[in-house]
């Protein structure tokens, strides 16, 4: 591919400097050279096909529009052919020698200090062709106008600082054909499968056929350009697969169209799966493709779309943006932005249409994303309908059920009932067992489970749903459940004797005595009925659960301080009230009174070694036992 003679021009200043960056730095992305020439061939057939729509008249105006590209994997040679509007003498030199002196400069400062990000900038100042250099040991492009009384003429160069313009055949085609002599490290791009690759990954959706020695390597419709009223069910699951490699339907599917604040075009999906072991690789690489004008710019854009909604997957497509913005740019980029405001209301739009419509495909969607979509409690913007897409367990259902909407708790709420009432717990069995559900069984109202520290986050940032504030169970004000009927169930404990009941108070000031400055105050419980004794916040604002949370950030060990609440009516209680009466100073009581401490900072999770615990109720079975023996 020697240069013929010709006419010989020189580079302006500038291109040299870049064509040196260029050829003389190592980029570890060269494919998208690739890229930028099918993008340019695509424009030119663009063009092409506008002028032809306007009635101008053209060269070859049955040649088929397309883009045709051949190899020579022996000898390393590429070309690149398209049958567009191509260029003029005049143009050659202009285009390829001269242009951009604007692009090119600002190009050439964009990567003054940071050559390596040349290959992430090419192409968003105009300067995409001189791509091929970081592949080519020398370049010939011959190109024939659509004006039909434009010669055709050929440019050849080999990136050193000068190029050469000679006339080409009289028969050469319509269009523009570049050929590439490779480099010898890299003539993996004269292999037809490496390209195909490189297309699928890059300028799959093109609008045009695009060849490769005959075989069409683009066969993916974007189907996003499409109107959603002309595509089938088949041929969004097919792009799902293609997009995905999940062999199973996508749960739901998203095609949107928006022309303001942005004007975009999106295709997403909800994977019935997650897409990687245990879901990891959702919260790893999470994003949505970003296309410019069907040529993808970056995939997996974490910029499209927040976190919690990082199990969608999709296309997204706009005018909005040049081609090839760098990643600090898309970063920073206020086009992106609102992509995502819009996004993530139709997101959660077609979510909330799924669970009205679909409760059980929804039920079996929140199981599987359910995890990712709670991190979404910091999204203020979208809290109702965020709201209104959680689910929890609950003691109003039964437990092979499944969880339970906010809606569904208002709905089966008493009438007077205030609050939405709420607990947390590792497990439901554990929450059953909970003290402090104890009257609100007896009185008949719903509790929801909480099982994740996440969950606890959620409540505090939805605050209130239609009117009913969300309330810890653990918190809430007893004043408030009197004015509910039920009872809670009858013990075999007798009433309290007249002296009995007088020693209570002396009784509850030994307890305190005992556990001194662990507990703030120790007093009877109007919450208890099942239990002996619970740990309550003395100031009714953090639960233990959310305490447990802040310790574990702060690193704080300590044992917050709380009251001890005595059930009065349980057994245990009652023989240990006989043991004070007759002596108060029995080692027993003392043993007895710190199990019942532990046990309930057990219950509560603050019991970080159990140890002396363990020796202690070792020791109390040895007395038990003792008596059962005599």
């Amino acid at each position: 591919m020697s240069a013929t003679q010709g006419e010989t021009h020189e580079f302006r200043a500038e291109i040299v400097k870049l064509l040196d960056i260029i050829t003389h730095s190592i980029y570890t992305n060269k494919e998208i050279f690739l890229r930028e020439l099918v993008s340019n061939a695509s424009d030119a057939l663009d063009k092409l096909r506008f002028e032809t729509s306007r009635g101008t008249a053209v060269a070859d105006p049955d040649t088929p529009l397309e883009i045709c590209i051949t190899t020579d994997k022996e000898a390393g040679r590429l070309t690149i052919a398209d049958t567009g509007c191509g260029m003029t003498r005049d143009e050659l030199v202009d285009h390829l020698g001269t242009i951009a002196k604007s692009g090119t400069e600002a190009f050439m400062r964009s990567v003054a200090d940071n050559t390596d990000a040349a290959s992430n900038l090419i192409g968003r100042f105009g300067v995409g062709f001189y791509s091929v250099f970081m592949v080519a040991k020398q370049v010939a492009v011959t190109s024939r106008s659509a004006n039909p009384e434009a010669a055709p003429a050929r440019w050849i160069s080999d990136g050193s600082g000068s190029f050469v313009v000679e006339d080409a055949p009289a028969d050469t085609p319509r269009g523009t054909s570049i050929e590439i002599e490779l480099r010898d490290e890299a003539k993996e791009y004269a292999d037809p499968a490496r390209l195909k690759d490189v297309l699928r990954k890059h300028s799959n959706f093109i609008a045009f056929p695009i060849l490769v020695d005959g075989e069409k390597a683009n066969t993916i419709p974007a189907l996003w350009r499409e109107s959603k009223f002309s595509v089938t069910p088949e041929q969004y699951k097919e792009f799902y697969q293609f997009l995905t490699y999940d062999n199973e339907e996508p749960l739901a599917t998203i095609h949107v169209s928006v022309d303001a604040p942005v004007q975009f075009t999106a295709l997403l999906f909800v994977p019935s799966k997650g897409l990687g072991p245990m879901a990891f690789r959702d919260a790893l690489h999470h994003g949505l493709d970003l296309y410019v004008r069907r040529v993808l710019i970056s995939k997996e854009v974490k910029e499209l779309i927040p976190e919690y909604l990082g199990f969608v997957r999709g296309v997204v497509d706009t005018e909005d943006l040049p081609l090839n913005l760098s990643r600090e740019t898309l970063q920073e980029n206020l086009v992106l932005r609102k992509i995502q405001t819009v996004l993530v209301k139709q997101i959660l739009e077609k979510l909330k249409n799924l669970a009205k419509e679909n409760p059980d495909k929804y039920a079996a969607f929140f199981k599987e994303h359910g995890q990712a979509l709670k991190l979404g409690y910091g999204d203020f913007a979208n809290r109702e309908s965020f709201a209104e897409l959680m689910r929890f367990d609950s003691s109003a259902i039964a437990p092979e059920a499944d969880f339970t909407s906010l809606a569904a708790y208002a709905e089966r709420a008493k009438e007077g009932q205030k609050s939405i009432y709420y607990l947390s717990g590792p497990s439901r069995a554990a929450l059953d067992l909970n003290p402090h559900l104890e009257i609100f069984r007896a009185k008949g109202l719903e509790v929801l489970y909480l099982y994740e520290p996440v969950d606890e986050f959620i409540m505090d940032t939805i605050g209130t749903y239609k009117d009913l504030a969300l309330k810890s169970a653990e918190l809430a004000d007893h004043a408030e459940l009197d004015v509910f009927a039920g009872e809670a169930p009858k013990t075999d404990t007798p009433e309290l004797t007249q002296e009995e009941a007088g020693s209570i108070d002396d009784f509850l000031k030994k307890i305190k005595e005992l556990l001194g400055e662990r507990v703030t105050d120790v007093r009877l419980s109007t919450r208890l009925t099942q239990s002996p004794s619970c740990l309550v916040s003395p100031d009714d604002h953090m639960t233990s659960s959310m305490q447990n949370i802040m310790r574990l950030v702060s690193k704080d060990t300590s044992i917050p301080k709380k009251t001890l609440e005595i059930n009065r009516d349980h057994a245990l209680i009652r023989n240990l009230l006989a043991i004070y009466r007759r002596d108060g100073a029995d080692p027993f009581l003392a043993k007895a009174v710190e199990q019942l401490f532990d046990s309930a900072l057990l219950l509560d999770g603050y019991l970080s070694d159990p140890h002396q615990m363990v020796a202690r109720i070792n020791d109390l079975l040895a007395d038990a036992s003792a008596l059962h023996a005599k």
